[in-house]
């Protein structure tokens, strides 16, 4: 439970660090947007450099970004799976019944797999270089033209920063809770079904007793601070773009050049 790196900041110097949180939300989504615009071997394998460049210069080590896909590679494994099996094209190799196994399914099979890793790569750059206050004050910044249509920005920022300031928390109490019950005796993961969902209980109560507790006591801190949702908020720390979150967008663009251009000359082979 505590290699997981969900809400997780790793202080840092890097280039990536000091750029804006607004830049590299917005940079983030135009990436996993132009990843579905990828045809062929040689736009993969330029968007995957293009991932490798940017987590070496995050200046965090690659063993924690492969603690990201841990969590979610059976997930991933399972959709690869099902579109290798259900996709024909190309030459067969399998065909019996509905589950047909083909060069071209194997070929979107691949694809899909980079991309899903590709994702939640360029997203763990976000969360791993930005503090969560900072992620929440540019969430907050870039949903600001939503108020025109009534949209509550500000409870919505509000809850996204309570989420990942308690995620950290939680996942290091159940950890502790995790270690109290193995020293009492408690195995893991050994079992029938049934078994180690009995297992879950000791952990389930008191974590959900605690967070019931710690929601309590942030709700009468934040009465007794006077704070109103409605109300215009002001922010300690304020955003600033400089010339490096420009550069930042603009790699971006030209990343999207070289996309079209390699696209098109795989087109002609």
């Amino acid at each position: 439970m505590n290699k997981l790196i969900l809400g997780r900041y790793f202080p840092g110097e890097s280039w990536i660090h000091q750029l804006d949180p607004r830049g590299k939300l917005v940079a983030a989504i135009y990436f996993i947007g132009i990843l579905f615009f990828a045809e062929g071997w040689i736009g993969y394998l330029l968007l995957l450099g293009f991932t490798l460049l940017v987590m070496q210069m995050s200046g965090v080590s690659l063993k924690i970004y492969l603690r990201g896909v841990r969590p979610l590679i059976w997930l991933i494994l399972f959709t690869v799976t099902l579109q290798v099996l259900f996709t024909a094209g190309g030459t067969i190799y399998f065909d019996w019944g509905p589950f047909t196994v083909s060069s071209y399914g194997l070929i979107n099979g691949v694809f899909i797999f980079l991309r899903f890793v590709m994702i939640i790569f360029i997203s763990t750059v976000v969360t791993l270089t930005t503090k969560p206050i900072d992620l929440t004050d540019a969430i907050h910044a870039l949903l600001r033209p939503l108020r025109v249509v009534k949209v509550p920005v500000e409870d919505f920022a509000l809850m996204l920063s309570i989420a990942l300031r308690f995620i950290p928390n939680l996942l290091d109490e159940t950890q502790k809770v995790m270690d109290a019950q193995r020293a009492r005796g408690t195995t893991f993961g050994e079992g029938t079904l049934i078994q180690q969902m009995k297992t879950l209980v000791p952990i389930v109560l008191p974590l959900f007793v605690g967070s019931l507790k710690r929601a309590e006591d942030m709700a009468d801190v934040m009465e007794v601070r006077g704070y109103q949702s409605d109300k215009p908020r002001s922010s300690f720390r304020q955003l600033t773009w400089t010339r490096y979150d420009t550069v930042s967008i603009i790699i971006m663009l030209l990343l999207t050049a070289m996309l079209m251009l390699v696209n098109r000359i795989g087109a002609y082979y």
